[in-house]
């Protein structure tokens, strides 16, 4: 055999084996250690939503917690007036405050029904 045919045969023989001992690697030993690697960020993934939900839950009640009371006063001071008002309101007048009185009804009708009579003065 010539020395080109050694050569070339010497060059197969040299990339077949580099190539079988890369793949054996990748799938000895590198495949199997990613594999690992991944279910170990995929338990860790799952385990992050609770953990940051559960952060979130605290944190929120902590900093509700922590609100010092002049906050909430200024918050519920206002609508909380308003509303008993509006209950006295209506627990000492009834609907008469809200929709008027029968005297201002009659005051109403007798003012539409002169429709020349001058409207809000008496008589002077």
């Amino acid at each position: 055999m010539p020395g080109w045919g050694s050569m070339i045969i010497q060059v197969v023989l040299t990339v077949t084996s580099v190539a079988a001992v890369l793949f054996a690697f990748w799938y000895l030993v590198v495949r199997p250690w990613l594999s690992a690697k991944v279910q170990e960020l995929i338990e860790a993934t799952d385990q992050v939503e609770p953990k940051v939900a559960q952060g979130v839950q605290e944190g929120v009640a902590e900093a509700l917690r922590n609100l010092p009371q002049s906050a909430w006063d200024g918050a519920t001071k206002e609508s909380t007036k308003q509303f008993m008002k509006f209950g006295s309101n209506l627990f000492e007048n009834g609907l008469s405050s809200f929709l008027g009185s029968a005297a201002e009804f009659q005051n109403s009708r007798s003012d539409t029904d002169t429709p020349n009579a001058p409207r809000g003065r008496g008589p002077g």
